[in-house]
Formats: C-alpha cells, structure tokens, sequence
C-alpha cells in the first residue's frame, strides 16, 4: 500500500515544564498525539513536504512551550524513522537552536 504522507515521531526532552495540561491540550489541538506510557513523546502524521513538517514541529512545540512556562528544553524528531538533528530552546531567541556538533 502506497501512503504518501510522513510519519513523525516526537521526543521532548523538558524540564521544569509548569502547565503539562495546557502543554499536551496544544500538542493535541494541533495534531500530535502523545505516545502511551511515554513522557513526552509524541506521534503524528504529515502529508506535506519534509520542510514543511519540520517547520511544523518546531513551530507547534515552540508555541507550546511558551504557552505553558519551562526551565529548559530540547527536541529530536524522525520522520518516517529518519532522525533529525536535535534542537534546543534558546530563551534569547525564543525559538528552537539547532544544536551544534563540535568537530
């Protein structure tokens, strides 16, 4: 069976996350659904590009994160099982760093 679309797998890795209801009920809203006995870890599908679905994440779990209140953060994603680069959450910024391999 042929299926177009992206499969994303989300992990978050927070700290000091202060409204987990409002973080989740966001993620959800916006099509993300948390894994079952995983904390913060979450699936979805996509049918739009590659790009396009990781400007999503990011912009989903940014929007989350700054709804709900956190100390820190950092975020890997697969889509269709290949891994992304991590980010992390550059409060200078307030948007999601790609983090760096040092050489």
């Amino acid at each position: 069976m042929a299926d177009n679309g992206i499969e994303v797998l989300v992990l978050l890795d927070v700290s000091g996350l202060e409204d987990v209801e409002k973080f989740e009920k966001h993620v959800k809203k916006e099509g993300f659904i948390a894994v079952e006995g995983e904390k913060h870890v979450y699936t979805g599908h996509s049918t739009t590009t590659t790009f396009s679905t990781k400007a999503y994440i990011l912009e989903v779990f940014k929007k989350g994160l700054q709804k709900s209140g956190f100390l820190e953060a950092n975020l890997i994603f697969l889509l269709n099982e290949t891994p992304y680069p991590a980010y992390y959450y550059d409060k200078e910024t307030n948007d999601f760093e790609l983090i760096q391999k040092e050489k």
